[in-house]
């Protein structure tokens, strides 16, 4: 079914047990009316409705899922191989992984570094088989920071350097206005900044902080004055709350948060985006996919503190949402983010990280994130309550029997 079709016919995707993410409620069989990509109706059907129908019988709907922490670009989990490769190859590999991604039910992804207007616009186009993209380009690193791929070895001059798949280089107060003003030049929908050290990057500690204070506070200062906003990369509690008090929306990763940050959170309204299968994926899989033995070694207990973290802002309030930050074939695993989050965290708190919470987070709260009128046909339907079984989500190839973004079936095993 092409764009242009949408609206010609209404769709009836009938006897759907509808779940409601905000209420944890589930509906009766209900008749979900879908026209021009928008979902019209909710209600008890009526077989004889003109326009296509679809048996939901069994199955169980939920909002389209949403993945906050994405990087399509990363074919390869060595960022200095993704620099060095073709851009029409990257590109390739990217339109890959935003199909599979959307096979799985994610129909909505925020891109964390790599993504740029191109690809945003190539799905919006249906050029790409991919779930809704929204793009930051590359993220802004202080030089030896993490998103600064420069060997030790290396010794070019740094000011402006940059690293298409992941950052741009750039040092004081000048520099990141003027690196956050040509992000947003491209018409961004955020500006990622690095807070602290981390996995990948070859020279820095992943317990290091990054950035000044008055250099994030610019960045804040040049994204809101675009009606953007700031995402922190950050694993300390200095650099989290560094990041909090200047005005960050959402900090990634999070695992070696403390209280202080738990209240940060709270008072800013600012959202926690974990990503804890990327851990458990690079300890057991990392160096099979390109991953240096240097990063390698930093990833040793980052997971178990990463759900100590989830557990701690969970209970003190923190809007957290659904994030993944897979590299290279680990991504097939994003569904499994799931079950790791379930070991801590109720399975209706962990649906709301991946609708509506999500949804709030990207500014989309109106567009997505619930099945109610209005808001775009992005759904999935299950196989089984994942309320009472949240495994099932962590399951996609066998449970997820069908996928319809903005009013497309992309998948349908029905």
């Amino acid at each position: 079914m092409t764009s242009q079709m949408k609206h010609r016919v209404p769709m009836h995707l009938d006897n759907a047990r509808v779940i409601d993410p905000v209420s944890g409620g589930i509906s009766s069989p209900m008749t979900i009316t879908v026209v021009d990509g928008l979902i019209a109706e909710v209600k008890e059907g009526d077989p004889a409705q003109p326009g296509d129908h679809l048996n939901l019988t069994g199955l169980f709907v939920l909002p389209g899922l949403i993945d906050c922490h994405v990087h399509v670009t990363a074919f390869s989990a060595d960022e200095a191989r993704i620099t060095d490769t073709s851009p029409s190859y990257v590109t390739a590999r990217a339109a890959k992984s935003m199909r599979e991604m959307l096979m799985r039910g994610f129909t909505t992804v925020r891109d964390a570094a790599g993504a740029d207007y191109g690809l945003a616009a190539a799905v919006a186009e249906g050029l790409f088989l991919g779930p809704r993209l929204l793009f930051g380009g590359p993220g802004l690193t202080q030089t030896g920071g993490h998103a600064d791929h420069r060997l030790a070895g290396q010794h070019d001059s740094p000011q402006g350097a940059r690293f298409p798949s992941h950052g741009v280089v750039c040092d004081g107060e000048v520099e990141v206005r003027r690196a956050a003003r040509d992000v947003l030049r491209t018409g961004a929908d955020h500006i990622k900044i690095m807070l602290s050290g981390g996995v990948a990057s070859p020279t820095d500690r992943v317990d290091s902080s990054q950035f000044s204070a008055s250099e994030i506070r610019t960045v804040v200062e040049e994204a809101e004055s675009a009606g953007r906003y700031v995402m922190g990369h950050a694993y300390p509690a200095r650099a989290i709350n560094r990041g909090l008090e200047a005005g960050v929306r959402s900090v990634e990763h999070g695992n070696l948060l403390d209280d202080t940050s738990i209240e940060l959170f709270v008072r800013m309204k600012a959202f926690l985006v974990p990503t804890l299968i990327t851990y458990r994926a690079l300890a057991e899989e990392g160096e099979r996919w390109g991953l240096p033995a240097k990063s390698a070694a930093k990833v040793k207990d980052l997971l178990e503190f990463g759900l100590e973290a989830l557990r701690r802002a969970d209970a003190g309030g923190v809007q957290v949402a659904f994030g993944t930050d897979l590299l290279g074939g680990m991504q097939r695993l994003q569904s499994e983010e799931f079950a790791l989050r379930g070991k801590v965290q109720a399975p209706l708190t962990v649906i709301r990280s991946a609708t509506v919470v999500g949804a709030k987070l990207l500014g989309l709260e109106e567009v997505i994130g619930e099945i109610k009128p209005g808001f775009a046909a992005d759904l999935i339907a299950v196989t089984e309550n994942p309320l009472d079984h949240l495994e099932t989500l962590a399951d996609p190839e066998n449970r997820v029997r069908l996928v319809m973004r903005a009013g497309e079936v992309v998948r349908n095993s029905v």
